[in-house]
């Protein structure tokens, strides 16, 4: 069972992992998996409760043109469906923040929005990235998997260096 389903379906335990009553988790994945297709941008944001307008500025702010915030989340762009499940976790209001490769969609304000958000919402992290003026903005702890091992590394710049190597 991967972590993200196990927290996501709520487990108490996933191996040497506890998972707290009171995780607040935002996940995103690469994939957009969390944003059904059928699904209506304004109904989604809606629900929480902002409010008819306020909702259309919010999403209109990430993107999505009043004329595409009624249809479904499969007719949007992937850039826009990266920005809307950004938004949708930020109105979530998360502790934990699960994303896997989040800027595979985003263009460069996006990707700045992002990195802001999460620097100055001060929630806990987890993510996979290969962005790696993404990682060195917002991380400030590393793991590197080698074969099937997870070993926490002073800096990613060494791991870096070796990609743009050809290593």
């Amino acid at each position: 069972v991967a972590l993200h389903q196990a927290i996501l379906a709520g487990a108490g335990a996933v191996g040497p992992i506890r998972v707290a009553p009171s995780l607040g988790l935002g996940y995103c994945d690469q994939a957009m998996s969390q944003l059904p297709d059928a699904a209506i941008p304004f109904t989604m944001v809606n629900n929480f409760g902002p409010g008819d307008q306020t909702a259309r500025t919010l999403l209109a702010g990430v993107g999505i043109a009043p004329d595409r915030q009624g249809r479904p989340v499969a007719t949007l762009t992937g850039g826009q469906k990266a920005r809307l499940g950004m938004l949708m976790m930020r109105l979530a209001n998360p502790n934990f923040y699960l994303l896997d490769e989040p800027t595979n969609h985003l263009d460069i304000e996006g990707q700045e929005a992002l990195e802001g958000e999460l620097c100055a919402h001060g929630a806990s992290c987890l993510l996979v990235s290969h962005d790696r003026a993404f990682v060195r903005a917002v991380a400030n702890r590393f793991w590197l998997i080698a074969g099937r091992k997870l070993v926490e590394i002073d800096s990613p710049e060494p791991f870096f260096r070796a990609e743009i190597a050809g290593g």
